[in-house]
């Protein structure tokens, strides 16, 4: 979980952050969890992976800002992608409690996620660096 979660970020960032320097700037945008933002019963290596993501993002934030490289995150709640369909195919009453723990009652679309990462890679999020943006329908307002 540590090495793919968390390692994996940090290889990627290995050789992103040199390339962004010799360009001039740039935008990165790691995947943490709502489980970076809460703990989860059960899911130790899995928010701990997700809290070090963060923690690894805002780091970065801080080392790299003045050179132009924002590094931000985000926080996605339940999702319903493949990976969430193994748990919830043929299982209705999973697929509803998944569902249940996003306020807006459904779980969210990689679309969205997809979206928000678009718009924090843009020029509109110019002044945004260090930030963990929660994409997952009020779950972290609860």
């Amino acid at each position: 979980m540590i090495a793919i979660n968390l390692t994996g970020v940090w290889l990627c960032m290995k050789y992103e952050v040199p390339q962004m320097l010799t360009q001039g700037g740039g935008a990165i945008v790691n995947t943490s969890s709502a489980a970076g933002l809460l703990g989860f019963r059960r899911g130790s290596a899995y928010v701990a992976s997700k809290h070090g993501v963060l923690g690894l993002t805002k780091t970065a934030a801080l080392e790299y800002a003045k050179a132009g490289i924002r590094v931000n995150a985000v926080c996605p709640g339940a999702i319903d992608t493949p990976m969430m369909g193994r748990l919830t195919d043929h299982r209705p009453h999973r697929a509803a409690k998944m569902a249940s723990f996003e306020p807006v009652g459904r779980m969210g679309s990689p679309q969205e996620i997809a979206e928000s990462v678009v718009w924090l890679c843009s020029d509109a999020a110019s002044f945004i660096t260090g930030h963990a943006m929660s994409v997952d329908g009020g779950m972290v307002a609860q």
